[in-house]
């Protein structure tokens, strides 16, 4: 195994040179995830949304599986995608397995139910608050649902940015459905995975650096994002 102290210059001259394979692993990396999450929000900002405007039978157990299924297991998602995809599987014949959009349809998976739950929350609250000026204003319940969200898009980014950083932490359900195929499905997770069990670190301390500063950023955002809605509510 490389000495400990070289593997960090090797790294830091990875990143700084802005080495080739790094910059591949990087920019599938965000291809996946960006693209997961983008699906995630068209999906669970208006599911969220719904959740909280609508009343009807069985409603809170809608509500409870969908926070529940925020702590989904990645490699029970990557499981039932792969058979899902897998040529005896029903979407088999799409041949999509072992491909970068097999990994976003995972990712986009694990983040739809943590983009809906929280939408939920907030929705809710606003929705308590505005629901009598909503209905004197004659609004249905589409047209409610739109202005809830616009008037809590601060706090809604924060919800995406929340799945952002789940998505690029994830790792068993990518490795499951995308293989870690050199230069086809290889993403910053599964290849520090790969490469410290190869025993060469400074890939693998290049793209965990990486990973972090981008963990710092998201979360960066998100306290960035709370304090101009803030501003917001009490302008």
């Amino acid at each position: 195994m490389q000495d400990f102290g070289a593997a960090f210059v090797e790294a830091f001259a990875l990143i700084v040179n802005f080495d080739a394979q790094l910059a591949e692993i990087i920019g599938l990396s965000l291809r996946v995830t960006l693209s997961a999450v983008v699906i995630a929000c068209v999906i669970g900002l208006p599911l969220g949304a719904l959740l909280a405007v609508t009343r009807f039978p069985g409603r809170g157990l809608v509500v409870a599986v969908i926070s529940g299924l925020m702590g989904l297991p990645p490699v029970v998602v990557g499981l039932g995608v792969y058979l899902l995809l897998s040529s005896a599987g029903p979407l088999g014949v799409l041949q999509l397995l072992y491909t970068p959009t097999a990994m976003i349809i995972a990712q986009a998976i694990l983040v739809t139910p943590i983009v809906a739950a929280l939408t939920r929350q907030v929705i809710d609250d606003l929705h308590i608050e505005y629901d009598e000026l909503l209905r004197s204003l004659g609004s249905s319940r589409m047209e409610t649902v739109a202005t809830l969200l616009w008037d809590a898009r601060y706090s809604l980014l924060t919800a995406a940015l929340a799945g952002l950083g789940r998505a690029f932490a994830e790792v068993g359900a990518v490795m499951i459905v995308g293989g870690n195929i050199n230069h086809v499905t290889r993403v910053m997770t599964t290849a520090i995975a790969l490469e410290t069990s190869k025993g060469a670190l400074a890939l693998a301390l290049g793209l965990g650096i990486i990973l972090v500063c981008l963990s710092v950023l998201i979360n960066a955002g998100l306290m960035g994002l709370r304090r101009t809605a803030e501003r917001m509510a009490y302008a």
